[in-house]
């Protein structure tokens, strides 16, 4: 049918020394109405939480170059890309697949805004997020 989008297809994985240093939070769409006397109106939008992951750590001088070609690769925003969670498992980041066959903790994901980046003294804050697509 004309005007479908198709699901998103990743062909490539997050690589593991990135996973841990993601942190998760959820974020549930909703329809809020506020009115002058104080009252308000609330609905939900979606049926269930969009996961996001917010990059939580200082990185290395590897493991920003690691990223930056990483997130070049993927044309920015573009490219969704599988991620595995890390904390999803027990034990903990038991459930990595280089492959991205495997299904256990595996996300959907694509980065969620442009490259932004500062230097300190010996490493690099970078503030970028992973966002679910499916």
């Amino acid at each position: 049918m004309p005007g479908n989008v198709t699901n998103a297809a990743p062909a490539s994985v997050l690589p593991q020394v990135l996973c841990t240093a993601f942190q998760q939070t959820r974020e549930i769409a909703m329809q809020a109405n506020d009115y002058r006397n104080g009252e308000s109106q609330r609905g939900l939008q979606v049926a269930s939480s969009r996961r996001k992951w917010t990059l939580a750590v200082r990185l290395s001088a590897s493991a920003l170059a690691t990223l930056r070609s990483f997130y070049l690769a993927r044309r920015g925003e573009t490219e969704p890309f599988y991620y595995y969670d890390p904390f999803a498992v027990v034990p903990i980041g038991s459930n990595y697949d280089p492959t991205g066959a495997s299904a256990t903790g595996r996300v959907t994901v694509r980065f969620d805004g442009p490259w932004q980046q500062s230097m300190g003294i010996a490493r690099t804050d970078v503030q970028i997020q992973l966002v679910e697509v499916n």
